[in-house]
């Protein structure tokens, strides 16, 4: 069963119409790359609207005031490799001061789960609000794993941001990180004898880069 409390779907005209289009088989790499960037920037103004802000003096041209920025923790963008990094272009749009680390997973072909090869984070992510990207959420394990990593590193603040989620990767996740949030455009309908979502749009890696 999924808890709706930290599960949300991003349900706006903008990412339907350009999710609609990742989905399409005939969709060349050149679209699905910008639109998946596109996603991920509509989806980052979501997933960051609780931020913190701090009240500070400024002057305009015509008088002093009191304004509002973001305060407390710094941002880390920590994308799965490979399909995460068609996110991050998107996010850093809206954050640029973002610092960006990386996990690379891949998915045993036979068990269906993740095996680690890489991983590279910023020095001080331990004191940084952490946003994992992964277009995919379909088994959970990955995503799963990613999360396990950083809280072994010290992160205390993580959400998850993904384009297309199958209930049974959003059950494990809520099981194994319950208090993780996970935003996504799209909860699709189940996954498949490969551990591929349905509808789905197949894999988000080789779409992304062109490699089938």
């Amino acid at each position: 069963m999924i808890d709706y409390k930290t599960f949300h779907v991003v349900d706006h005209p903008l990412i339907k119409h350009k999710l609609s289009i990742m989905r399409e088989k005939e969709t060349g790499s050149k679209d699905f790359r910008q639109m998946l960037s596109e996603i991920a920037m509509l989806m980052c103004y979501e997933l960051t609207r609780d931020l913190p802000v701090v009240d500070i003096e400024i002057e305009t041209p015509i008088a002093k005031m009191t304004a509002q920025q973001i305060g407390g923790k710094k941002l880390a963008i920590v994308p799965i490799l490979r399909a995460g990094l068609g996110m991050v272009e998107g996010i850093l749009t809206l954050v640029p001061v973002a610092k960006v680390g990386h996990i690379g997973l891949y998915r045993d072909p036979k068990t269906h789960e993740p095996v680690t090869y890489y991983c590279k984070l910023p020095a001080d992510i331990q004191d940084r609000y952490v946003i994992v990207c992964d277009p995919m959420l379909a088994t959970g394990g990955s995503a799963s794993d990613a999360i396990r990593m950083l809280k072994n590193k010290g992160v205390t603040q993580i959400k998850l941001l993904c384009l297309v989620a199958a209930p049974e990767g959003v059950e494990r996740l809520q099981k194994d990180h319950p208090e993780v949030e996970i935003f996504t455009a799209a909860l699709d309908e189940r996954l498949n004898e490969n551990a591929y979502i349905v509808p789905g749009l197949g894999d988000a890696g080789d779409r992304l880069f062109g490699t089938k």
